[in-house]
């Protein structure tokens, strides 16, 4: 039961997830903050996924996700410093 609670609610965070960088992108049309929202969502998902029972596939998706997330805000935030130089 609560496996399947929370992978749905993990397919909605990533549903949400996709329809709020969307809107974001369309009405800034920044897609730094739009890819920082969509990866923020992706992470709420994946650690949503792991309150079922874990297994390893699902606790290698939440942490490349977690790395990715780390990754691309590093790299956005150094072109934000680079920009303003």
């Amino acid at each position: 039961m609560i496996s399947t609670v929370s992978r749905d609610a993990a397919l909605i965070v990533t549903a949400a997830g996709l329809i709020v960088a969307a809107v974001a992108l369309a009405r800034t049309r920044r897609a730094p903050l739009a890819l920082a929202l969509l990866l923020d969502f992706f992470t709420a998902a994946a650690l949503l996924y792991l309150a079922a029972p874990p297994t390893w596939p699902a606790l290698g998706a939440a942490a490349l996700t977690i790395v990715i997330r780390q990754l691309a805000s590093h790299a956005l935030t150094a072109a934000r410093a680079a920009r303003h130089r």
